[in-house]
């Protein structure tokens, strides 16, 4: 089993295959419009734009798992996603990260790169970064901002 084995929900609730984004470099981040770390969303903006043209794609999957702060509907999300933060990048169906109806793609990325302190999912903007062939490369924790991720996502483009 690879990442792209996995299909799931866009924000529009259309079935998306992963294999969509085989060849690229995908960054995948649990978000949540709510949460004190939803700045990251212009910054994950950001990258995508810059890096797009190359191969790079950033994946967001809200999540109201923490502390409630992904209350809204997906129609809604999508809406504060692209009003408030000018998200162009492609974003999905609500999601759970951890526990009995946790996500299957989320599954297998913890699965792939655990933490010292085990394989849960601690907060929103929890990063998961996957290279061309579909390895899950690098974790970063919700502290990790977009920009400090930029040199392992030009390093995974080169190759």
């Amino acid at each position: 089993m690879d990442i792209y084995s996995f299909t799931v929900k866009d924000i529009d609730e259309n079935e998306v295959s992963m294999k969509n984004f085989k060849n690229k470099v995908i960054l995948i981040v649990n978000t949540a419009s709510e949460c004190g770390f939803s700045y990251q969303l212009f910054d994950l903006e950001k990258l995508y734009q810059k890096y797009k043209d190359r191969g790079f794609v950033v994946l967001g999957f809200p999540c109201n798992q923490f502390a409630k702060q992904e209350p809204n509907s997906n129609d809604k999300i999508k809406n504060i996603c692209s009003s408030l933060y000018n998200v162009t990048f492609p974003m999905f169906a609500k999601i759970d990260v951890n526990g009995k109806n946790e996500n299957a793609l989320f599954k297998f990325l913890k699965s792939k790169k655990s933490t010292i302190l085990g394989n849960k999912i601690k907060w929103n903007f929890t990063k998961f970064l996957v290279d061309r062939y579909g390895k899950v490369s690098f974790r970063f924790s919700p502290m990790t901002k977009p920009c400090d991720i930029e040199k392992y996502i030009e390093k995974l483009l080169e190759q």
